[in-house]
């Protein structure tokens, strides 16, 4: 039986609210994107000859292997030299500079996807949540008119303020996604006993100093716990259900004051700006015209504005390229139904992982699921020609016999803390041999006779988080030189602690 007219306006009416973003919010969101491109291009030069070095921490043999799918596609794999890693690093930068000018905006949006995802997969080993909401936004993007105001598009075009409304389901429904699954992986024992936070917040898992200082205070942290659980389960709903512009400045408050916090108190990398760009782009209409002076307030909802005559015209997206992106979108579900919803621990159909693969729509939001009540560390326990015992990790400086001072923290910067993260678990432990060697030749080739390295241990160490310095737990991930065929070396040492690693 057909709805009824009053019932299709209204859906009608909640579809166009919720699955529309003022073009002035996506403009702010372009810019932001943009910059952090070009930010994170010239970030990864600190470690572009280590990281993307035919003989580096990740050499193309090795971590396709570590892939492991024919459809993990990267414009990096076309050729391991360096000059051609650069060329795809500094397409990068150059198509965040062109995408927050907004000049061709579509073709700089794919440029920046294609060059981010290149980038990405080539470091895939040392990429956290962040760069994969950076790419997935992206991809999303490409769908959506982002140069529609301010933007060198939109002042060819004589666009004017460029006041408008802008479809964007994709990129509204990717980041409910993205909490909803964080939301639903926080919804277990460690989470809702109060306890998370605290521990996250340790500087032997993601936290900073400022981080450590947090999570000994007597009962913010315990707030914050059930805080954050609560945030990522209602926002992503009230996102989508209840698309009021009064609703949508709350959330933004919300989610801006989480990713801040996160930005000061832990080492997530692009997590955070990221975050904070996102949300950016769900600002609504009321919101600049509160700024502009136009007729409503920031109180008041798309609606109400529509009704009174004052909401701005929409801006055209072409239905053949709606359609096309609401396909991606059913597989993003898919994928997301299996990856971090109610289906998840089970693979999704393999059509749908290549497509995913392909667009890299990855929809696995699992992160800080489970948070144990754990201190966890990595050394790089060098022995030097001169005779000295060094923390190769940690720029040379002394090995420490217990947990490092500062943790994972002092590690170099987030890259190095997500790899060595990583590396100790069973599906990673594949890269250890081309770590240890990169580790090596690299500490070599900037020091002299006397400073060579004469043996490396990479071990990784877990400890009760209210215990003593002792080590529950020890394992040696990695060495240089490897284990021979006669057993000299310590490549796998105490083999019977390795399930410590499966985390």
């Amino acid at each position: 039986m057909p709805l009824a007219p009053t019932v299709r306006g209204r859906t009608g009416a909640w579809a166009d609210a919720a699955f529309s973003l003022d073009a002035r919010s996506l403009a702010v969101f372009r810019m932001a994107i943009g910059g952090i491109l070009v930010c994170d291009s010239l970030l990864r030069c600190r470690d572009f000859g280590i990281m993307f070095a035919p003989d580096g921490l990740f050499p193309l043999p090795v971590l396709r292997a570590w892939q492991n799918d024919a459809s993990v596609w990267s414009a990096c794999f076309l050729d391991a030299a360096p000059w051609w890693q650069a060329c795809v690093l500094a397409a990068e930068g150059a198509a965040g500079a062109w995408l927050a000018l907004g000049w061709h905006t579509r073709l700089a949006t794919f440029v920046a996807w294609a060059a981010t995802v290149s980038v990405l997969r080539r470091t895939a080993p040392a990429a956290n949540a962040g760069d994969v909401m950076l790419v997935t936004l992206l991809f999303w993007s490409l769908f959506v008119p982002l140069g529609a105001a301010w933007s060198i598009d939109a002042a060819r075009r004589r666009a004017g303020s460029g006041r408008g409304t802008v479809w964007a389901a994709p990129i509204v429904l990717q980041i409910a996604a993205i909490y909803l699954g964080a939301g639903i992986a926080k919804s277990n024992a460690s989470w809702l006993s109060g306890d998370a936070v605290a521990a996250a917040l340790s500087m032997h898992d993601h936290g900073t100093a400022g981080g450590e200082w947090l999570a000994s205070l007597p009962w913010l942290p315990t707030v914050m716990t059930w805080g954050v659980v609560a945030v990522e389960l209602t926002g992503p709903v009230l996102l989508v259900a209840a698309p009021s512009a009064t609703v949508r400045l709350g959330l933004v408050a919300a989610f801006w004051a989480l990713h801040l916090g996160i930005a000061i108190f832990m080492t997530v990398g692009l997590f955070a700006p990221i975050g904070l760009a996102a949300w950016t782009a769900i600002l609504p209409t009321a919101f600049w015209d509160a700024l502009s002076g136009k007729p409503g307030t920031a109180a008041e909802p798309r609606t109400a504005n529509a009704a009174a005559g004052t909401a701005p015209p929409a801006i055209i997206v072409p239905p053949a390229v709606r359609l096309v992106a609401w396909a991606f979108v059913a597989v993003a579900a898919v994928i997301w139904l299996h990856e971090s919803g109610p289906l998840r621990d089970r693979l999704p159909p393999r059509p749908f992982v290549v497509i995913g693969n392909l667009a890299c729509i990855p929809q696995r939001w699992t992160m800080f699921g489970d948070v144990p009540q754990q201190r966890q560390w990595v050394l790089g326990r060098a022995e030097l020609a001169d005779g000295r015992v060094v923390d190769l990790l940690r720029r040379g400086r002394p090995i420490e016999q217990s947990f490092p001072e500062g943790g994972f923290a002092s590690l170099p910067h987030h890259r190095w803390h997500k790899l060595f993260w990583e590396l100790p678990k069973p599906y990673t432990r594949m890269l250890a041999p081309a770590v240890t060697s990169a580790l090596v030749r690299d500490w070599n080739a900037r020091h002299g006779a006397g400073e060579q390295v004469v043996s490396l241990e990479i071990l990784f160490a877990r400890a009760p988080l209210d215990g003593g310095p002792v080590a529950r737990h020890e394992i040696v991930v990695g060495s240089w030189p490897e284990r021979g065929p006669g057993g000299d070396g310590n490549l796998d040492r105490l083999l019977e602690s390795l399930d410590a690693t499966k985390r």
